[in-house]
């Protein structure tokens, strides 16, 4: 088995990040494309960061080391405060954050064996020791078959495997990974996320991913931070941020499943309507499990069901429900939810309608 922390005592990685504002100059305008950043990344998780194109994620993954520079606040990696580092000492810190690319950035005349060796060469390591680095992680990839070939004679999820080779060979202790699966189709992407997840089990490497895929950060991630027009909008460890998204770009990037209601269905109160149509999110350990029951026995009446989905996600059940409840006036909100506590996540009021129950 490989392991990469008998060679190397490994410093706890800790990223601690404070009042992190970046601008950049377009067209003499400046555009303030990181605002007021505040975040904790712990050592040994693998951290998501998702929002949408142009949101801030790559400027915030750029200054992480040390590509970008920033205009005010500070980035502490490994205790050290890289706006105070020098050009030698932050070359240092480099080697140990690794970079893994959208699209894969293979030098296509270089086998296999010389694009993840080549920062090595770069560095002066010795012979001996690169080959003996090389092979160690193309067998972590699965790659150790394919040193000679070349990028060309590779599939997208190889070449991106290759990618995390080169971006392992230096022992690194932070592993930053730029939209690595989303250029992949979706077998590919089940197999480098797979790896990643095993490289993060093995090595306790601490992985930030930065993605607009919440498929991503619901398959390995073990926290989320949703970043929007340069601001945190939203985090937290993801089985939380999935059973209770509180802002609408959340929503959006997690696609919630919508149930198509008629019209009828789901319009404002009048003195007609008999039933107030709900959706409800709730959370519980898989050992508990959702106690769906004893949940629509805090309603006063019968529960009508018309939309149900479940899902695991970091040994949590999810669980969300489109319900229609009978109601003789509009609901109160505040009333209701404090009323389901604590058997809900959270409660939204589609609309009202005028059902028959029989």
């Amino acid at each position: 088995m490989v392991s990469f922390g008998s060679q190397v005592d490994f410093v706890i990685p800790h990223i601690k990040i404070r009042h992190l504002n970046k601008y950049y100059a377009v067209q003499d305008t400046q555009v303030h494309a990181l605002k007021n950043i505040n975040l904790d990344i712990p050592q040994g998780k693998i951290f998501g960061i998702i929002g949408k194109s142009g949101a801030g994620k790559s400027s915030l993954l750029r200054t992480l080391n040390g590509l970008e520079g920033i205009t005010d606040g500070s980035i502490h990696i490994h205790q050290h405060d890289l706006a105070q580092l020098k050009h030698a000492e932050l070359i240092q810190l480099r080697q140990k954050i690794g970079m893994i690319f959208q699209h894969f950035n293979l030098m296509s005349a270089k086998t296999v064996y010389d694009n993840v060796a080549l920062p090595l060469i770069v560095a002066g390591y010795p012979k001996d020791e690169i080959a003996a680095r090389v092979t160690e992680v193309l067998q972590l990839v699965g790659l150790d078959d394919k040193a000679s070939n070349y990028p060309s004679q590779l599939s997208g999820g190889q070449k991106q495997r290759v990618g995390i080779a080169r971006a392992l060979v230096h022992h690194p202790e932070i592993l930053l990974c730029d939209e690595a699966t989303s250029a992949l189709d979706p077998e590919s992407t089940s197999v480098v996320l797979a790896l990643l997840k095993e490289i993060n089990q093995k090595l306790g490497i601490t992985i930030i991913l930065i993605t607009h895929e919440m498929q991503v950060i619901r398959d390995i991630c073990d926290q989320v931070v949703v970043i929007d027009q340069g601001e945190i909008v939203e985090s937290g460890y993801v089985w939380s941020v999935f059973s209770a998204p509180q802002q609408a770009i959340t929503q959006e990037l997690l696609k919630l499943e919508q149930l198509d209601l008629p019209v009828q269905l789901a319009t404002p109160y009048t003195a007609i309507h008999n039933h107030a149509l709900l959706k409800l999110r709730c959370a519980a350990p898989v050992t508990a499990s959702l106690d769906i029951q004893t949940l629509f026995n805090q309603f006063t009446g019968p529960v009508l069901l018309y939309q149900s989905h479940i899902e695991t996600i970091q040994a949590h059940l999810i669980g969300c429900f489109t319900v229609a409840i009978p109601v003789t006036e509009a609901v109160d909100l505040a009333q209701l939810s404090a009323q389901l506590q604590p058997h809900i996540a959270q409660l939204e009021v589609l609309g009202y309608a005028q059902l028959s129950t029989h």
